[in-house]
């Protein structure tokens, strides 16, 4: 027997105007486990097929490219032959009517030292809302290879720090994440870098900690790249003027609690600012473009089962992320350096 999904918001009460329903999945999600994956990104794909469109598509791969129903997971799709005319098709057909984000999982955790121990800490953070902070991790993140083996031990001492159950007392570890900033400082870094790693603060870090060990709700999980990465999807289909309802596979990250603030923070921050309240067809000021989220079991959905192929695709071929095939189908909000320095 399966277990009852868990998680979910429901349908808002008040739903304003246009409303677009899409289905999501991830690939590459491994929890807090960001440093020690055998993948460096998570991708989150998310489509706005009905259940018939999802269908007709998963049977054109089963009929007309004889694939079998478990060869529809990315890595066994992939390795059969005649892949590439199949993929050609299946991201061709997906073109106008799907969304992928991708994370690059270090720069997540760069973004995530900038928002939580340089500003406010909030639900909005690692996002576009988020946008004027992005410069000082971009910095940061591009002075990686400067820093040689002592870039992963400072990126490794900061999980340490946020996470919830910390391997050494929480005092031992604020002094390992301060060694490891000044093991950095000795790098030739460049001066932006240098700024973001001289604003790093014993105060500030130890009222965040006592924040989260008290178990503020308000500061989002550190370790979670999949909120910030739904609220992409959401502001990506909403584009300011529609609600969005979701359809998810099933994630452990996504509890009621962290959907409703992350719906609240929505409405606060991605909606249009007062001033184009008047704007045809936008959505009022303070209304959430997330309308609500369903959790499913992608097994029993093809319209999630279309979009967790996709994820798997952009997330295991690196090389097609900026092609002409699914290039037009990348979020340009990624959270990655689109520049590709360092």
């Amino acid at each position: 027997m399966r277990s009852p999904l868990q998680g979910g918001l429901p349908l808002m009460d008040a739903v304003v105007g246009a409303v677009v329903e899409v289905a999501c999945d991830e690939s590459g999600f491994s929890g807090t486990n960001l440093l020690r994956s055998t993948s460096p990104v998570i991708t989150h794909a998310s489509v706005d097929l009905g259940v018939g469109e999802a269908i007709g598509l998963v049977t054109t791969l089963r009929s007309g490219f004889r694939f079998s129903p478990r060869e529809l997971k990315s890595g066994q799709f992939l390795r059969r032959s005649g892949a590439g005319e199949a993929l050609a098709w299946f991201l061709t057909a997906l073109r106008g009517r799907a969304h992928v984000h991708l994370i690059d999982k270090e720069f997540f955790l760069v973004t995530r030292i900038v928002d939580l121990l340089l500003t406010e800490p909030s639900y909005a953070a690692g996002t576009r809302l988020t946008g004027d902070h992005r410069p000082a991790a971009l910095a940061l993140y591009r002075a990686r290879h400067s820093a040689g083996a002592d870039w992963g031990a400072f990126l490794a001492a900061f999980v340490d720090l946020v996470r919830l159950k910390r391997r050494h007392p929480v005092r031992r570890t604020v002094e390992r994440f301060f060694e490891a900033r000044e093991a950095l400082l000795r790098h030739e870094l460049g001066a932006p870098a240098v700024a973001v790693l001289d604003g790093l603060h014993p105060t500030q870090v130890w009222a965040v900690l006592t924040r989260i060990d008290n178990d503020d709700r308000s500061i989002p999980p550190p370790l979670e790249p999949l909120l910030p990465a739904l609220a992409e999807t959401v502001l990506s289909w909403s584009g300011g003027r529609r609600q969005v309802l979701v359809t998810h596979d099933e994630q452990s990250a996504l509890t009621a609690d962290r959907l409703t603030r992350l719906q609240q923070a929505l409405a606060n921050d991605g909606g249009p600012s007062a001033a184009d309240v008047d704007l045809a067809g936008a959505l009022p000021y303070g209304v959430s473009p997330l309308a609500g989220l369903v959790m499913v079991d992608s097994r029993d959905d093809p319209r999630v089962q279309v979009a967790d192929l996709l994820a798997g695709v952009a997330r295991r071929l690196p090389g097609i992320v900026d092609d002409a095939l699914l290039g037009p189908l990348l979020s340009p909000t990624s959270l990655r350096d689109h520049d590709q320095q360092g």
